[in-house]
């Protein structure tokens, strides 16, 4: 079934799932990775739910009821929680990073499998590789600007990116550069000149690469 064809109730469920999962998420967080702090606040807990259900919605319109579908949805829910907790404590926890590439690469191999797509899957490892090989060159040549947290996140965006196809990788990892930019300049902003000692990158990384997914087909 095309993304023209969802039909609405089924869309709209998926939007309540992701609804409902974002919670989960932050709890299971909360409970493996105490160091955080527990869970977030009441007005975080909502934005993160509302964003969640909305990524879900339009990942469900993007690629309809079709095998890559599960991927990209764990793609959303972890996107918003890993740019949560980016943003909170400047961190990009090891675990979580884990479980977007290892989860993702099962989902993503068996829609290769059903699709089949096996070009697809190739171009994922490729991607995944050429991202990361990519970032950790210029996390060692400007340790300031990137972390190690972005260098390893840049394998599973890559990873995604590259199941779609080569141009996607190349916007998406390009663009999360130009995001990144931006972020920083409104920081400048926010602090009246002063350069802020460290700003997230990590959903910056997340806003390029789902925006690519979106919008490029």
């Amino acid at each position: 079934m095309t993304a023209t064809a969802a039909q609405p109730l089924l869309v709209a469920a998926i939007g309540l799932l992701g609804l409902l999962t974002s919670p989960l998420a932050e709890l299971l967080t909360a409970r493996s990775l105490p160091r955080l702090g527990g869970l977030p606040s009441p007005i975080v807990r909502i934005t993160t739910a509302s964003v969640t259900a909305a990524l879900f919605v339009l990942l469900t319109l993007r690629f309809g009821f079709s095998p890559q579908l599960p991927a990209y949805l764990l793609l959303g829910a972890l996107a918003v929680q890993l740019s949560r907790v980016d943003l909170a404590h400047h961190l990009l926890p090891n675990p979580l990073v884990l479980l977007l590439l290892a989860a993702g690469l099962v989902l993503l191999t068996t829609s290769a499998a059903l699709t089949p797509e096996w070009p697809g899957l190739f171009r994922a490892a490729a991607g995944g590789v050429i991202l990361f090989l990519g970032y950790l060159i210029l996390g060692l040549i400007s340790p300031g600007g990137l972390g190690m947290g972005d260098v390893k996140l840049s394998a599973p965006l890559g990873m995604y990116l590259g199941y779609l196809g080569w141009t996607q990788l190349f916007y998406g990892g390009l663009l999360g550069f130009v995001v990144g930019g931006v972020m920083t300049v409104l920081m400048l902003r926010l602090k009246r000149g002063n350069k802020p000692s460290e700003v997230a990158h990590g959903p910056a990384m997340f806003a390029a690469a789902i925006g690519v997914v979106l919008l490029i087909a």
